[in-house]
């Protein structure tokens, strides 16, 4: 993330800050000999604890899904499971008078944002940049708005379809009863969304959202709060793109947050750990095969 961030400022400054943030190389990586030694050992460990404590995670939360109920039980008495995601969750606004038509748009237009960005900050560094964890992460909460934006896009579909069976019924039901009509009204907001248990997309989708959670929040006050200060320390100045990529990238995350009904069960941070943990292994891959910085 250091180097992916040094690699976006102006290109007059590029290689003194290159020179200024990558460490000087004392072995080379691609040596047996250098991956056989008490520091590597120690990495290793924390790696497999770090392994170990999220699959427990995974494996002992991920699985049976049990239906929601309103008052914490379900038949039988059995307590609600945090991990359940609903079909409509992953499109409708959490407050009901936001149309998720909004949510949509909002998502629409993160999701091409972003991914110009992305491409942008591909044809300026090369395919390399990629191998840093920021853009990992830039390239992960793109994933999500795609994504996100397609779920919308069905979820506004079929809430439109339920909307106009609805007043269907609601007309009919006025014409019969007329005394019902005011109770008909507050019925059909209600039905336009559903309860059904969300299919694979729905939980990748949710998935994502809180691997992005940490992902971000990391890759960000990391940058802000400790790169940052020593740019300014060393009287470099950062571009628009740069500081984009690491602003822009939380406020839409944030505002789809603040839109969407989506649940945050805490065992999922496990995903986050995993994503970081392959991150790892794929930096100790590269660094086997190829002498870089």
């Amino acid at each position: 993330m250091v180097s992916s961030s040094s690699s976006l400022l102006s290109p007059s400054s590029y290689t003194e800050l290159k020179d200024a943030w990558h460490p000087s190389t004392t072995a080379n990586t691609t040596e047996s000999s250098y991956w056989f030694n008490w520091r590597v050992m120690i990495c290793c460990i924390w790696m497999a604890i770090a392994t170990v404590i999220t699959a427990f995670l995974i494996f002992k939360y991920e699985g049976f899904r049990r239906k929601r109920s309103d008052v914490g039980e379900v038949d039988g008495g059995e307590k609600e499971w945090s991990g359940n995601v609903y079909e409509d969750e992953t499109w409708r606004p959490c407050l009901r008078n936001i149309h998720p038509a909004w949510l949509l748009a909002f998502r629409v237009v993160a999701f091409f944002v972003l991914l110009v960005m992305l491409i942008v900050i591909g044809l300026v560094d090369g395919p390399t940049i990629f191998f840093y964890y920021t853009q990992w992460t830039f390239g992960l909460i793109t994933l999500y708005f795609g994504l996100g934006s397609l779920l919308s896009l069905h979820g506004c579909y079929q809430y439109n379809k339920r909307a106009a069976g609805d007043r269907v019924d609601s007309i009919e039901a006025i014409d019969s009863e007329r005394a019902r009509s005011k109770g008909a009204d507050n019925t059909i907001q209600q039905s336009q969304y559903s309860s059904n248990p969300a299919g694979f997309w729905g939980y990748v989708f949710q998935i994502i959202f809180q691997m992005n959670a940490g992902a971000v929040l990391l890759t960000d006050c990391v940058f802000w709060f400790i790169i940052v200060p020593f740019l300014e320390i060393h009287d470099y100045s950062l571009n628009v793109l740069v500081i984009n990529m690491h602003s822009l990238n939380a406020i839409f995350l944030l505002g789809d947050a603040a839109l969407n009904s989506l649940s945050f069960p805490c065992f999922r941070i496990a995903y986050f750990f995993f994503w970081t943990i392959a991150y790892v292994i794929f930096q100790w891959a590269l660094h086997s095969l190829v002498h870089i910085w």
